[in-house]
């Protein structure tokens, strides 16, 4: 274990590839979430949609976990799951959450704060149908998060739903889409010498807050 700690403190990145400014950064935070996102694309950074969301549980105990962010515009960040999952339970009780995208290729990260409300079925029901057969067939045969025997209880529910439904699998009343309408956002930009550049904005009644933090 000493071994384990010793490295881990010596590792070490220099940050000072890029710069963020409050004369560079985009008119609202949504689209300065966009820009980067994109030029993580462009960067062939992998899974640049892939963000952690922390949940809350009814006892104050947070969890986090990976999803992919599935949509974004003004009116906030969307993504698709199953409404019994832990993610889930957690969230009927306490509908405060954050996100986390990072990209360490690029020396960044973005942290949100936020509400997350459930899309209309109607927006869960257009989605889910534009999935693959067998990703719809997922959703109906895993009960996320639920304690399971083996993997072949996940193939044969998964066969079971295959001859039930065919190629018209419809979407699952227990599966559907949130959008997490932001509140604050941090953009962390890694700079040389640890003096990383922190631009935070954040929600003040009808408008943004632009404003710097140390790192």
């Amino acid at each position: 274990m000493g071994m384990v700690n010793n490295f881990i403190n010596e590792v070490r990145h220099e940050f000072s590839n890029q710069k963020l400014d409050e004369k560079s950064i985009e008119s609202t935070p949504i689209k300065q979430v966009e820009k980067w996102i994109k030029e993580a694309v462009e960067s062939q950074v992998p899974e640049a949609n892939a963000m952690s969301i922390c949940t809350v549980d009814k006892e104050g105990r947070p969890s986090s976990r990976i999803v992919y962010a599935r949509g974004i515009s003004e009116e906030g960040i969307k993504l698709y799951t199953n409404y019994s999952s832990n993610k889930g339970s957690d969230l009927q009780g306490n509908r405060y959450v954050s996100l986390l995208f990072f990209y360490p290729e690029l020396e960044r990260q973005i942290r949100i704060q936020g509400v997350i409300e459930k899309l209309p079925a109607t927006e869960s029901d257009a989605y889910f149908d534009a999935r693959p057969t067998e990703s719809k067939l997922g959703a109906w045969a895993s009960e996320q998060s639920s304690k399971i025997e083996s993997r072949q209880t996940l193939e044969d529910r998964t066969k079971h739903f295959r001859e039930k439904f065919g190629e018209n699998v419809p979407r699952p009343p227990h599966w559907g889409g949130y959008i997490v309408k932001p509140t604050k956002f941090e953009f962390w930009q890694g700079r040389p010498a640890r003096l990383h550049d922190r631009l935070v904005v954040e929600a003040k009644g009808n408008d943004w807050e632009l404003y710097r933090v140390a790192p």
